[in-house]
């Protein structure tokens, strides 16, 4: 496994794999790597002749007060990580690699981004989209790999590549949770024991507006009252938000007449917590 630090190195890497006829596939993550990542690594290297996992703590998306000098960075142990699934390359460039000069030009997607995190983190998915756009134009991958987790990120990505006509085909991979429901993050590390037990009361809240639809309800108002219910049971969690959204464009809806993601976040002291669940009707 090559861990390459410039672009350069990078680029000449992938042209070496083209030559040889083989597919590229890119993993883009900001490292802390767990089981969800390794998730999307276990995907694309069956789908994939070169595999590039890139580790990059991306400061343009994050946010005045938000966690970037937080966020945790764990190298050797990803890199370990990395190695045991049999990826060719790591893509560990510095900031100053990506952003040798203070940036000027940015990838805005509109109306995707308004609700759900946009609102408590205005910029950050501007940050997503141009990072995720440099990585694809230094790697010009086939395939990139991303968790559904994140949904209104993959949506960002998708709608991104659908509208500037990236040559890139974008691959959701499934949430992947503990035993207890509670979806795998980086950030679950901050949880304390007896934060972690409470925790879960997140994906029980989303699966309780789940049922609600399973049984016939489709007004969001009382789909999202059985959400409230549960969470109501846990008053050290703070609710940021709880809501039903139109799947593709990730705006609320009032009435479910066509696939939505139950959506969530929740404050358990300082640590944020993100989670949905994507629900469509059966025919």
């Amino acid at each position: 496994m090559k861990v390459i630090k410039t672009i350069r190195e990078t680029r000449e890497v992938v042209y070496t794999a083209r030559r040889a006829g083989k597919t590229v596939g890119l993993v883009p993550t900001m490292g802390a790597l767990h089981e969800g990542h390794g998730q999307l690594i276990e995907r694309a290297r069956a789908e994939s002749g070169l595999l590039i996992v890139s580790i990059f703590v991306n400061p343009l998306q994050f946010g005045p007060g938000e966690d970037y000098s937080r966020y945790p960075r764990t190298l050797e142990a990803d890199l370990d990580f990395c190695k045991a699934r049999d990826v060719d390359v790591v893509f560990n460039p510095e900031p100053s690699e990506l952003y040798p000069d203070q940036q000027k030009t940015f990838v805005e997607v509109e109306e995707i981004p308004s609700e759900l995190c946009g609102r408590s983190r205005p910029g950050h998915f501007r940050g997503v989209a141009t990072v995720v756009l440099k990585l694809f134009n230094i790697v010009l991958p086939d395939r990139a790999y991303f968790g559904e987790k994140d949904a209104q990120q993959l949506r960002v990505i998708e709608q991104m590549a659908l509208d500037l006509n990236v040559p890139v085909e974008i691959v959701p991979v499934g949430t992947v949770r503990e035993a207890d429901g509670l979806a795998i993050s980086s950030r679950n590390r901050y949880l304390t024991p007896d934060q972690r037990r409470t925790a879960p009361i997140l994906y029980q809240a989303l699966n309780a507006a789940y049922q609600a639809l399973c049984s016939g309800e489709r007004e969001v108002a009382k789909v999202l009252a059985a959400s409230e219910a549960v969470l109501a049971e846990e008053p050290a969690v703070r609710k940021e938000y709880l809501e039903v959204v139109d799947a593709r464009l990730m705006t609320p809806v009032t009435t479910v007449d066509g696939p939505v993601r139950i959506a969530g976040a929740v404050w358990i002291e300082k640590t944020r917590l993100i989670d949905n669940l994507y629900w469509k009707e059966k025919r």
